[in-house]
């Protein structure tokens, strides 16, 4: 018989917090068009990673001014507002988390996240005060889906992989979870995520008043 599961890991971006950089450069570029090929080709998500894997912002900058320099501004609008990317709280998760809270599950957090611009969001964010702990990728110089980043959580804070459940909206994020023994979920949802934790008992059902009400 399977243990039953005692920890939650929860990812923190576009699960529990909205990111999007689109939020930004809607603001600074008119034509969606162009702006598509600005994230793409310029500040894409290849860059970005590097700075959750440690890479401090001012050389991040710096080495695309030097290739685009015509974008300096735009370049430099990702690091100098970086808070207008973040969407904000994604309500309906967090009210999971608190319901978990609420019932003594014990709860993590492991993040792809630059250390530069985390703090931004630990001072905006009440509800990551919850967390036991939180184990950021930029601080680490590790990110997802390394093996290591997950070990070192799992060491950190003496977890059992059995009985731990890890929530992520990367599925290979998830994969590499699983790989280590611990149970995975690939969040694209609220409900779904709902659900997921009825089912494995670390919530419980509506009661009928409350799925009619």
């Amino acid at each position: 018989m399977s243990k039953p599961i005692d920890t939650v890991i929860f990812d923190l971006g576009n699960v529990l917090i909205g990111w999007d950089p689109r939020r930004l450069y809607r603001q600074l570029i008119e034509d969606e068009a162009q702006m598509d090929w600005f994230l793409r080709e310029v500040c894409n998500s290849e860059w970005n990673e590097q700075q959750d894997a440690g890479r401090p912002w001012t050389e991040a900058t710096a080495l695309l001014r030097g290739r685009f320099p015509e974008h300096a501004e735009l370049i430099d609008a990702y690091h100098l507002r970086w808070e207008e990317t973040l969407v904000g709280a994604m309500e309906d998760s967090v009210a999971l988390l608190a319901e978990l809270r609420a019932r003594g599950v014990r709860l993590l957090a492991l993040t792809n996240w630059s250390q530069q611009t985390f703090p931004i969001a630990r001072q905006r964010f009440a509800f990551l005060q919850w967390f036991e702990g939180i184990v950021v990728s930029g601080e680490e110089r590790l990110i997802k889906p390394d093996p290591r980043i997950y070990q070192r959580l799992l060491e950190r804070y003496a977890v059992d992989p059995s009985t731990a459940l890890y929530i992520d909206d990367s599925a290979r994020n998830v994969a590499a979870a699983e790989s280590l023994g611990m149970h995975g979920w690939w969040f694209r949802g609220a409900d779904g995520l709902r659900e997921q934790l009825i089912e494995l008992e670390l919530l419980q059902p509506p009661t009928r008043e409350a799925s009619h009400g």
